[in-house]
């Protein structure tokens, strides 16, 4: 069976910059999954440090209101990795999961984790590039130029072990659903 992660979709990170397009990608997976009643798993990053911005307690630190309806299952993480430490493998387990598609927030860090975590414990993983974005630039690492997420699907897709998608490839390999 499928199941689609949806990582870190909160407010932290949807209110930094404008993501309109990626989370326009977003939904229309979770609405694509939900057509074929296949399980959408919101993961959620989270801290217990007041000062920092995914404090649990804070309002910055939930899952952004207008995708939380479409939660199936809500799994929270301290690391980047959605399953070091989590329940994510046991409900994966339970559902009779053997492949993940991946979407959300920061497509170098917790996307790229989990990705690589997935696929070391068996999964087949489908990462949909323009579904997943990041807060970062290349100013952030000093690379003039790089393009993070082109960057993180390129090193996957050439891994030769996830599978690397755009959201059309995504609709024209897996989607059910006829109005996009």
């Amino acid at each position: 069976m499928k199941a689609l992660l949806v990582i870190d979709v909160q407010n932290v990170i949807v209110n930094f910059k404008d993501f309109r397009n990626e989370l326009i990608n977003i939904e229309k997976i979770i609405n694509d999954f939900k057509s074929q009643q296949l399980p959408v798993i919101f993961v959620r990053n989270i801290s217990g440090d007041e000062n920092n911005p995914f404090y649990f307690k804070s309002k910055d630190s939930k899952i952004y209101e207008p995708l939380l309806e479409y939660a199936d299952y809500t799994i929270e993480k301290k690391t980047p990795s959605s399953f070091f430490q989590t329940k994510l493998e046991n409900m994966l387990r339970n559902l009779n999961v053997n492949q993940l598609f991946i979407t959300g927030f920061n497509t170098e860090f917790c996307c790229m984790f989990t990705a690589i975590s997935a696929f070391d414990r068996g999964y087949k993983v489908s990462l949909i590039e323009d579904a997943t974005g990041t807060v970062n630039d290349a100013n952030t690492y000093e690379m003039p130029g790089l393009d993070i997420r082109d960057f993180v699907g390129t090193a996957l897709h050439w891994s030769n072990t996830i599978e690397v998608l755009d959201f059309e490839e995504y609709r024209d390999k897996y989607g059910k659903m006829t109005n996009y």
